[in-house]
């Protein structure tokens, strides 16, 4: 059985992955921006790592005091996206028996949400104060949850690539992500570069919902192009030093426009993450 803490350590190392891989437009060691630093991401995972890994907390009460503690740390929503993901990754290991693969494990934490996990994550949310988000003709965030976590997930998907994963078993993550991750990985085994390489991968295949929420789709297209040429050059070479000049151009770009694909960044926490977990 893995420890919290163990546990805890392999959350914290996902998130340091997160912060050191250059991914244009998001926040990293290369690149800060969006009014957020990397300082703020390193103290947001150090303070919400306890909470998200107690073993006596239900899967909404990790996620709510893993973001009330973020939020007493650094006073911005840098995490969110990354504790919904993360949260049931780490709870599907209290699932987790012998002939039971980790996405099976996390597929009955899915279905076995309840309507107080829904109420713990309404108020996450609520004091998070995410742009873009919140009520729905069928349900509030601001208001108490009246259907289980997995439900509200399912009314959000449509406009929410996180809320989407809820729903299929986070189908991006070990259909697409993990496998791109690790596959990289095998190659020039460099964490960092696996994972600059699967964000552009991503973003030239799915639009981010954190951009679409505050600009609709007027850059969707612009974004997928660009990620696209990026994704192809990343494949074309192992030396990172050659692709920087790209990099940083496109970073200087997208963050111009106000561009920030933070979904598809928090996708990169849960990826690391999953794939850390699967290996164990």
């Amino acid at each position: 059985m893995i420890s919290p803490e163990q546990l805890s350590e392999l959350y914290l190392q996902a998130c340091e992955v997160d912060v050191l891989a250059f991914k244009p437009g998001n926040v990293s060691v290369y690149a800060e921006g969006h009014d957020m630093t990397v300082a703020d991401f390193r103290l947001s995972a150090k303070v919400s790592a306890k909470p998200l890994c107690n073993p006596d907390y239900s899967l909404g009460e990790k996620i709510y005091y893993a973001v009330q503690a973020t939020r007493e740390a650094v006073a911005c929503n840098t995490n969110l996206g990354i504790l919904l993901l993360c949260a049931p990754l780490i709870q599907a290991i209290a699932y987790k028996q012998p002939g039971l693969t980790l996405r099976q494990a996390l597929r009955k934490v899915l279905n076995n949400t309840t309507i107080d996990d829904a109420d713990w994550v309404f108020k996450a949310i609520t004091l998070a104060s995410p742009g873009g988000l919140g009520g729905s003709d069928q349900q509030d965030v601001n208001e108490q949850a009246s259907v289980t976590l997995l439900e509200a997930m399912k009314i959000a998907s449509s406009k929410d690539r996180i809320a989407l994963q809820y729903l299929t078993d986070y189908e991006d993550i070990f259909n697409f992500s993990v496998l791109r991750y690790n596959a990289i990985l095998n190659r020039c085994g460099d964490r960092l570069w696996a994972a600059t390489s699967v964000y552009a991968d991503m973003l030239s295949q799915f639009p981010d919902s954190h951009i679409e929420r505050k600009y609709g789709n007027q850059y969707s297209e612009m974004v997928a192009t660009k990620m696209a040429a990026l994704s192809d050059q990343l494949s074309k070479t192992d030396n990172l030093e050659q692709i920087k000049p790209m990099l940083y151009c496109l970073d200087q770009e997208l963050k111009s426009y106000g561009i920030n694909p933070g979904t598809t960044a928090d996708m990169i926490v849960a990826t690391v993450l999953a794939a850390f977990l699967e290996d164990l």
